[in-house]
């Protein structure tokens, strides 16, 4: 059953980034509402945003290499925020990259053991121009949206996925192995084969579930836009038709029959050519597919909807509501379609929400900012312009930088 009530707000208050892309070090705090991010091209605002990333899902949204973030000459990066929330007084949380040894997150001064501990603690949802990849670009796409949306609301599907991720690195370099002449012993093909099944089975029914109730968010969400015409429809594509599948055992037995069907030919190509990591999602509108026969604009309002709907179900399933972060979105949204964003983000349904634009003349129009709810930020060159009141309120006596933490990469 839905909740009817409103769910507990999370707050960031500040971020401080030091050797991170284009910021040496900066300290930005945040109003509770809106808060636009905004200046020329390479002012370093949606590094901003890429900091606040890395706090909350330990990783970049713009890239999968963590030194191309690091500035040049520099030992390490950091990244610090504090949060507060209704869950909780307040949370300091700071990640630190040093090659080669990897990152390391702390939580309150405190060390976390694996990356993943925090994911889903500070829930967020990102939307960015390159979202039209959701509907137009290939099934990987599709699979990171689900994997995102599904590892911040339950670690134990993280733990699964990242878990099957290991055990089908280890099935495929068998499997090359063996289409480049090579021998195994008996059974060490099966014992992985086996831990694929279960694993990749448990992962194909959370997103099965997942999508039978994202849809009425999905629907949701396009309300909320005032979306004209159909509203998209979802079609989850996997190893075989789990609809009828009552339970994850069912679902491994017909994963189980898909390797087994499919055993020479991945011996030939050397991978696994089965399991929930070739999975695929189908958007449709009405009756024709997404994908080939959408418009520019359809593509843009479902990727729209889709962000906002991975909003709406982490706000249900977490009673807490997400940061929401928009990196240079209203450049490709007409007038009217921005006002209702941005209508929207001043409502009670979305909480703080950061925003990126090479200009704010635009959003002034319709945000009032200098007030207690929201702000605006002017940046150039990784430094702060135009810095809102609140922000000279922070204290002056800033510690000596530290020196990089000795860490250990984990995953």
């Amino acid at each position: 059953m839905r909740k009817t009530f409103l769910p507990c707000q999370m707050r960031l208050l500040n971020v401080r980034l030091k050797s991170f892309r284009a910021h040496s070090d900066s300290l930005i705090e945040f109003a509770p509402k809106i808060n636009l991010l905004h200046g020329p091209n390479g002012a370093g605002k949606t590094n901003v945003l890429e900091a606040v990333h890395y706090l909350c899902l330990t990783k970049s949204f713009l890239t999968g290499n963590d030194a191309h973030v690091l500035q040049h000459g520099a030992r390490f990066f950091e990244v610090e925020g504090k949060f507060e929330g209704e869950h909780r007084a307040s949370l300091v949380a700071r990640l630190a990259y040093v090659p080669p040894e990897g990152k390391r997150m702390f939580c309150n001064g405190a060390p976390l053991e694996r990356l993943a501990e925090i994911v889903g603690e500070l829930p967020l949802v990102i939307l960015a121009p390159a979202d039209h990849v959701l509907t137009d670009g290939g099934p990987e796409h599709r699979r990171r949206f689900l994997d995102a949306a599904l590892s911040q609301a339950r670690p134990v599907y993280l733990d699964d996925l990242l878990k099957y991720r290991r055990a089908l690195k280890q099935r495929n370099a068998l499997l090359h192995q063996v289409r480049r002449g090579g021998r195994l012993a008996p059974g060490t093909l099966g014992a992985w084969d086996k831990e694929l099944v279960q694993l990749g089975a448990r992962i194909i029914d959370s997103r099965r579930r997942f999508l039978e109730q994202f849809a009425g968010f999905l629907a949701e969400a396009y309300r909320l836009l005032n979306a004209v015409g159909e509203e998209p429809t979802m079609e989850y594509v996997t190893v075989a038709n789990v609809e009828d599948a009552p339970d994850t055992e069912a679902i491994a037995e017909r994963f189980r029959e898909k390797l087994a069907g499919l055993a020479q030919r991945e011996c030939e190509q050397g991978r696994t050519l089965v399991g929930p990591h070739r999975d695929e999602v189908v958007f449709r509108l009405g009756d024709f597919e997404v994908r080939p026969y959408a418009s520019q604009g359809q593509h843009r309002t479902v990727g729209l909807a889709l962000r906002l709907a991975a909003f709406l179900y982490l706000r249900d399933r977490l009673d807490e509501t997400p940061l929401l972060l928009l990196d240079d979105v209203f450049g490709n949204l007409d007038a009217q379609r921005a006002e209702v964003v941005l209508d929207l983000l001043k409502s009670d349904a979305v909480g703080q929400s950061l925003i990126t634009a090479a200009r704010a003349e635009t959003l002034a129009r319709h945000v009032r900012f200098g007030t207690s709810d929201h702000a605006a930020i002017e940046l150039a060159n990784g430094t702060l312009v135009d810095v809102p009141k609140m922000c000279s309120q922070a204290s002056s006596e800033e510690s000596e930088p530290e020196s990089p933490p000795v860490i250990v990469a984990d995953g």
